[in-house]
């Protein structure tokens, strides 16, 4: 058994996240946690021994909310709540992005204001451990009153009903996988079936998911860039310290310098010191100021995310008595997606920028009469295609990546007969985030390729931390000798882009990139 990381509602990493999600930790709850989970549950069950009527207790739902319910019909309330909401559609979730949003779901039960039984939250926890995943279609969720739809296929599963994923892929019943694995259907009690759906834990999956994703991209992308640098025989004067101190953006002074960081070295850059060019096109010259904007928007959303992770955001919320006095329930909004809607957004157009500028660096490259190299890369131009349709396919990408530019959070829809009249469409703006980050890595392989072929034509060395990344693309991909279909290797490459292999190895060769 793997390491285990104690979850409390407070501190989370989205690196531990993921380790949970991958299989290589287990996940606890800390005893502070259970402690809060215990006492918010006793103000639920107080409530309903005394007959209050409170929204999400013993009322209906949505415009619903007027409806009381009586109280021996308050666990059909909540199952009939969870079966009427398992309505998802579109594609399945992957395992990771399950996993990840029931991770979500867990902790920010560990802060104790969900009121959710104990029993619920233990059932969550050994899914986790017991690599038991839900069959949850993605589509459903508006980004508002919570990840509804998908959590409910979640929940479903929870009180033994629904399907489990398989290890072949396959659909298996949820009863047997409970027998199996030595447990048994939940009893969902007042408000357990709300507190498991209401939240935004879809929206944060992906959220993490594409964050882990850019941690790794965006400083590979700088040595990328570096290594198209050399491949043009580029001027680096444009990175000089002085020049980004009197604009100090943060990153554009971050990017700059691991651009001077990654250039050390380099004997390509040396032997055209001297040389009669004024100034390099604006994809090479305008890299820290362009990619230092996609990094502090990077920056921005590790924020969000952070917070949002170590949040409560169901409705509604129980807290604790105070000088004697009784607890309360607050009906409110946190659930609302809004703020990883608008950060999701603001990276997916991040993000199409730092495309766009890298296929304009292959442009660069491939045309001879702007890189003095034989057109299109190919040994035998004219005959050969080279690396012409190379750069086609990125375009292609980089219009995908235009329609992922476009805000999912502009749109909004009422619902529920106008109860719930604005909502984020948070959970389309995150799954968005997450399908820009994959056409990213793509965009960004064809520059390497491209880059790395450039290269070849050149009499000197680049850099050390250049020639380490040229190292594992040759892995894949070896020099271009005549015509050949690369697809598989540009997936490959990308591939390894964007799951951080490739620069852990060349950090781990060289020396850790400015962070």
């Amino acid at each position: 058994m793997g390491r285990s990381v104690v979850l409390d509602g407070n501190t989370l990493s989205p690196a531990e996240v993921i380790a949970i999600a991958n299989g290589s930790a287990q996940l606890e709850l800390s005893q502070d946690s259970w402690d809060r989970i215990i006492n918010s549950r006793k103000i639920v069950d107080d409530i309903v021994a005394s007959g209050e009527v409170v929204y999400g207790i013993n009322t209906g739902f949505g415009s619903l909310v007027n409806t009381t319910i009586d109280s021996e019909k308050l666990q059909e309330l909540q199952t009939n709540l969870i079966r009427s909401h398992a309505t998802g559609l579109g594609d399945r979730m992957d395992k990771i992005s399950v996993r990840t949003m029931m991770i979500a779901r867990v902790n920010s039960f560990a802060k104790g204001y969900s009121g959710v039984h104990p029993n619920v939250v233990q059932q969550l926890i050994d899914y986790i451990n017991l690599d038991i995943t839900p069959y949850i279609p993605r589509i459903g969720s508006l980004g508002a009153s919570g990840d509804l739809a998908p959590l409910s296929h979640m929940a479903i599963t929870l009180i033994g009903e629904g399907h489990i994923v398989g290890a072949d892929g396959g659909l298996l019943e949820t009863k047997e996988v409970l027998t199996e694995k030595g447990l048994i259907p939940v009893e969902l009690n007042a408000k357990d079936g709300l507190s498991l759906i209401n939240g935004t834990s879809q929206m944060l999956s992906y959220s993490i998911i594409s964050l882990t994703m850019l941690n790794d991209l965006l400083p590979i992308a700088d040595v990328i860039y570096c290594a198209s640098l050399d491949g043009f025989k580029g001027s680096i004067s444009p990175f000089d310290e002085r020049v980004h101190n009197v604009r100090p953006h943060p990153g554009q002074l971050l990017v700059a310098k691991r651009i001077r960081e990654i250039m050390q070295d380099s004997k390509i850059l040396a032997s055209h010191i001297d040389c009669d060019k004024v100034q390099d096109p604006y994809s090479f010259r305008c890299a820290p100021q362009v990619h230092g904007a996609v990094y502090e928007a990077l920056l921005a959303m590790q924020s969000t995310i952070q917070i949002e992770m170590n949040s409560t955001t169901d409705n509604p919320l129980v807290f604790p008595g105070e000088n004697g006095k009784s607890g309360k329930i607050i009906s409110q909004g946190n659930f609302h997606g809004e703020i990883l809607a608008l950060c999701a957004d603001r990276m997916s157009l991040s993000i199409f920028e730092l495309a766009s500028i890298s296929e304009r660096r292959m442009d660069q490259l491939l045309d001879p009469k702007k890189s003095n190299l034989p057109p299109f890369l190919a040994k035998d131009s004219g005959l050969e295609s080279g690396y012409m349709i190379v750069q086609y396919s990125a375009g292609a990408a980089l219009a995908e990546l235009h329609g992922h530019a476009n805000p999912r959070t502009a749109f909004s829809t009422s619902t529920s007969a106008g109860q719930e009249d604005h909502v984020s469409m948070g959970a389309t703006a995150c799954w968005n985030l997450y399908q820009a980050c994959i056409r990213l890595s793509e965009v960004l392989a064809c520059e390497l390729l491209i880059a790395s072929e450039a290269i070849t034509y050149h009499d000197y060395s680049p850099s050390p931390t250049v020639q380490s990344l040229i190292s594992l693309v040759r892995n894949i991909s070896p020099i271009l000798d005549s015509d050949r279909s690369t697809s598989e290797e540009l997936m490959q490459i990308a591939e390894h882009l964007r799951d951080g292999s490739w620069l852990a190895r060349i950090e781990a060769e060289n020396f850790k990139l400015s962070r």
